[in-house]
């Protein structure tokens, strides 16, 4: 008896290799159909059981869709058949997405984060007056918690100030004020949990003695 083995070396490329082997033999096989309809009919079938072995595109939005541009693809994009989503293009597929540009805000002091820019930007839009005050007062004593996490040391409300005239390119400048920022011990201090430092009123609490001598006493 002869056996016709097949070495993975010697198999033809899987173009998307999730499916395994035998979803692209039958994506060869509907290529192969003479006729349309038998070609509409199993690509059909072809996407059924795609959609069963990846159960988890199921919560993707449009998932049939996603299912038809990979069953094209499988094909290298000669699959003529009719479908309910436009077929997809080899140009769109190596299209290099556009780079994403690294946020640059707060760069000149990292450990602050980026939002502390936003919230800058977000003051700088308010009008004069109490509110804003105090929300530029709260962004310093946010700086500071920041600071000190980054740092697990002290540091002078002045340096908090220059930093954030700094951020805000000049336009917030409390370096001459006399208002003070919150204490370093208290930024750094962690919020307790719910029960913590409580006393556990049931170990504490004794229960009464009852003197049970008294019941087999004869009157």
């Amino acid at each position: 008896m002869t056996f016709d083995l097949e070495y993975n070396s010697e198999r033809p490329l899987m173009i998307i290799p999730e499916y395994g082997r035998h979803i692209q033999k039958l994506v060869d096989h509907c290529l192969a159909l003479e006729t349309k309809e038998e070609r509409d009919k199993m690509a059909k079938s072809i996407v059924d059981v795609m959609g069963n072995l990846q159960p988890h595109l199921r919560d993707v939005p449009d998932f049939k869709h996603k299912l038809w541009d990979q069953l094209y693809i499988m094909a290298d994009f000669k699959l003529d058949v009719e479908s309910p989503y436009p077929q997809p293009s080899k140009e769109e597929l190596r299209e290099k997405p556009k780079g994403l540009a690294y946020p640059k805000s707060a760069s000149r002091y990292r450990y602050y984060g980026n939002n502390i820019q936003t919230m800058i930007d977000t003051a700088l839009g308010w009008e004069d007056g109490d509110k804003k005050e105090a929300l530029v007062f709260t962004i310093a004593n946010h700086m500071k918690k920041c600071y000190l996490n980054w740092n697990k040391d002290t540091v002078d409300d002045p340096v908090i100030f220059k930093h954030l005239f700094d951020l805000s390119d000049g336009k917030i400048d409390l370096r001459e004020t006399e208002e003070v920022l919150s204490e370093s011990k208290d930024l750094l201090r962690k919020p307790r949990t719910q029960g913590q430092g409580q006393t556990n009123s049931k170990s504490n609490h004794k229960k009464p003695h009852h003197n049970n001598n008294n019941k087999n006493r004869k009157r």
